[in-house]
């Protein structure tokens, strides 16, 4: 079952307080990007967040699963969760805090 745009758009909303929050189509579902940094997913009409230790304590209680076969497990956060945007945000903001910024990608063109 692929994700569908109202969801998409909901978590954007609700996310504001996290930074720039943006998603891109990956692969029929969506990546979740905090300033630059992919910090989940949203497959399913589920919100996976990457585990890091600030973004799990926050998140207590939580189940972790993988957002798709193969994937490593990410903190599975609960759509009833998603109302409290304060606690979203945060959740968010956590998590792209303690990631690495993104390597920049090499031209494909030769120069």
């Amino acid at each position: 079952m692929a994700t569908q745009r109202r969801t998409v758009d909901y978590l954007l909303e609700q996310a504001t307080g996290a930074g720039t929050v943006s998603t891109r189509p990956m692969f029929g579902e969506y990546g979740v990007y905090v300033d630059g940094k992919m910090i989940g997913s949203i497959c399913d009409d589920q919100l996976y967040v990457k585990p890091t230790a600030s973004g799990r304590l926050h998140a207590e209680p939580v189940a972790e699963a993988p957002p798709y076969p193969g994937a490593k497990p990410h903190l599975l956060i609960e759509a009833d969760r998603w109302d409290d945007a304060e606690w979203l945000g945060d959740l968010l903001r956590f998590t792209a805090a303690e990631l690495p910024v993104p390597k920049p990608r090499k031209s494909k063109r030769g120069t």
